[in-house]
């Protein structure tokens, strides 16, 4: 429950700072998102890879083991 009221509290302290009346910081982060942006977007393709590359080798692993299956003598 802390944490709930607590990401509240984080998101309004955000909001409030982005907004014009506020803070005015609403330049500033966009700026730094449009910087950021293809650093994250260049993470998430490698972490998407690794997952993709685990994924087949998961399947293979499950075809593998199915075929070891289908060739074991019946007990």
């Amino acid at each position: 429950m802390k944490a709930l009221i607590l990401g509240f509290v984080v998101i309004c302290t955000v909001v409030l700072s982005v907004l014009p009346t506020g803070l005015g910081w609403g330049e500033d982060v966009l700026a730094f998102l449009r910087g950021a942006l293809p650093v994250i977007a260049g993470l998430a393709g490698i972490i998407l890879v690794f997952v993709g590359v685990s994924d087949l080798k998961d399947r293979a692993e499950a075809r593998k083991e199915e075929a070891q299956k289908e060739n074991l003598p019946p007990s």
